[in-house]
């Protein structure tokens, strides 16, 4: 599923994981949740974003978590 959402490129946001298609980072979805943005305002700021990818967001998120503690 994340990679039907999220891409990183070097060239695009300093290659932070993105949003495919757009410039809207998996940090800021992150931020905009954690600062107690509703979905429903987060999708209305950025109409090319959709619920599975603030979803596919937020598993990349613990995905990535559950790495760090792997190492």
């Amino acid at each position: 599923m994340l990679k039907k959402f999220i891409i990183s490129d070097p060239n695009i946001m300093m290659g932070k994981p993105i949003i495919i298609g757009t410039r809207i980072t998996v940090e800021l979805i992150l931020e905009k949740l954690a600062a107690g943005e509703p979905f429903e305002q987060l999708l209305a700021s950025h109409p090319r974003l959709t619920l599975p990818a603030i979803q596919a967001s937020l598993a990349f998120a613990a995905m990535a978590l559950r790495s760090s503690n792997n190492s």
